[in-house]
C-alpha cells in the first residue's frame, strides 16, 4: 500500500509540475493583438476629392482589423459590394448580398481576401468614391 501511495504522490507531483510549466509558457507568450482601426479617408473621411488609392498607400490589412467609414448622410453611403460592382460602380451583391451602410459612422471588421467598397449614390464612385482591399 505504502508504495501506491507515494506513487500516487509522485505522480501528482508530476501533473502539477506540468501545469505550472504550461502557466508559465502561456504568460510567456504575446497576448492576441485586436485588429488595427482605420479611418477611411483620415480626417477627410468617406467623401469625394479624396484619392483612395493613394490613401491605401503602405498599409498592410490584416483579418480583424477593422475599416471605419464617417462621412455625411445627405450626400454618401457605403457598399460593400463584388469585385464586378467596384469596376463596374454598380451596386451589385456581394456573396448573394449587397451591404450599404447610411448610419454616417459605419465600422467593418474585414475577413481575409479582397473587399470592394462604392459611394452607391450616382456619380459618386466615378468620380473615385471607391476602394479595393486586400486583408491578409
Amino acid at each position: 500500500m505504502e508504495g501506491r501511495g507515494r506513487g500516487s504522490a509522485s505522480g501528482a507531483f508530476v501533473a502539477v509540475a506540468a501545469l505550472l510549466c504550461a502557466a508559465v509558457l502561456l504568460e510567456a507568450a504575446p497576448a492576441a493583438e485586436a485588429g488595427t482601426t482605420y479611418w477611411v479617408g483620415d480626417a477627410a473621411g468617406w467623401t469625394r476629392n479624396v484619392d483612395y488609392s493613394r490613401w491605401l498607400a503602405g498599409k498592410t490589412f490584416l483579418a480583424g482589423d477593422v475599416l471605419v467609414f464617417k462621412y455625411d448622410t445627405r450626400f454618401h453611403d457605403v457598399a460593400w459590394v463584388s469585385k464586378g460592382g467596384y469596376r463596374n460602380c454598380v451596386v451589385s451583391p456581394k456573396g448573394g448580398r449587397a451591404p450599404v451602410f447610411r448610419t454616417g459612422y459605419d465600422s467593418v471588421t474585414l475577413p481575409r481576401g479582397t473587399h470592394y467598397f462604392i459611394c452607391g449614390v450616382p456619380g459618386h464612385c466615378g468620380a473615385g468614391m471607391k476602394l479595393a482591399v486586400t486583408v491578409y
